[in-house]
């Protein structure tokens, strides 16, 4: 019997609508196996207590679609639905056990990837043409970003995004700390994304940022007049053993690249950006100034 089959609504009641969680990305295989193996394991222990979905429904807090979707590895389960399964099963621990697990994969493939490459580098440059780059954004300054996209992300994936980026902020609280240089572009720091008060939290939080040692913020303003970052952004991460990787949308398409001629340009036109750029102290004042008039 396959787990869709097993975890049917007893008596072939109907479907309720879908309520917010996260869905499980298709092709990410491990994903699928860790919430495959979360949904089972559920499964076999509400049934181990006899205590039908209905019930167990009713008991944490969630409509039946939900416990369906879950113990069928459809849908990643909420911290809070997995705090609460942990004392209605009373499953001595076993749910506990696999909130690690699971608060890894609710973040989307790319997202994990991209963070587990932040953590081992030991150098990060990035420039971020658009937007403040993800690694500075407060959460408010994030939804206001995310809330902008057409067509709309829905209510989910929204906190799912403000989740992955709030997760990536870990990289500042390395020890040892990498050197990261960020170059950002005047415009972004005066789109009121979210609002005027969001917009002072987030100018804020990038002073706070560039104090840390380890960290190198500058600006771009918009009257200069020379800019060599108009093809796109840059993003080169750098590690150990001396390897590197880097990613433009104006080289291989955004695809992540490692050949020495691809890192050649990007690093290249990163060092141009940041000649053309304020200095960091320079920055620091204009974002101040900017701070005053917002």
């Amino acid at each position: 019997m396959s787990i869709d089959e097993a975890v049917r609504p007893e008596g072939g009641g109907t479907e309720e609508p879908d309520e917010p969680g996260w869905e499980v990305d298709p092709d990410d295989d491990w994903a699928l196996a860790v919430i495959a193996t979360v949904g089972r394991q559920l499964r076999l222990r509400r049934e181990a207590i006899g205590m039908r979905v209905t019930d167990f429904a009713k008991a944490v807090g969630y409509g039946e679609d939900m416990v369906y979707k879950v113990e069928s590895g459809k849908r990643i389960p909420r911290p809070d639905y997995l705090n609460t399964s942990e004392k209605i099963l009373r499953a001595d621990g076993l749910v506990e056990a696999m909130k690690e697990d699971v608060k890894r994969v609710r973040y989307p493939k790319k997202v994990r990837d991209l963070a587990q490459m932040e953590s081992r580098a030991v150098e990060l440059q990035l420039y971020d043409p658009l937007n403040i780059h993800g690694l500075l954004q407060t959460p408010e300054y994030a939804r206001g970003l995310l809330l902008m996209r057409r067509p709309a992300y829905s209510t989910d994936e929204v906190e799912r995004f403000i989740a992955a980026r709030v997760a990536r902020k870990a990289i500042f609280e390395r020890d040892p700390a990498p050197e990261i240089s960020f170059v950002l572009e005047e415009w972004s720091l005066r789109r009121p994304l979210g609002g005027k008060a969001n917009l002072r939290k987030q100018l804020e939080h990038l002073l706070e940022i560039g104090e840390l040692r380890n960290v190198e913020l500058q600006v771009m303003p918009m009257d200069h007049e020379e800019h060599a970052g108009l093809a796109g952004g840059i993003e080169v991460l750098k590690f150990e053993d001396g390897s590197m990787v880097g990613r433009s949308q104006a080289v291989a398409n955004g695809r992540p690249v490692s050949d020495p001629r691809s890192l050649r340009i990007l690093e290249l036109r990163y060092g141009i950006i940041r000649t053309q750029a304020l200095t960091p102290r320079a920055s620091a004042v204009f974002i101040k100034e900017l701070l005053r008039e917002t």
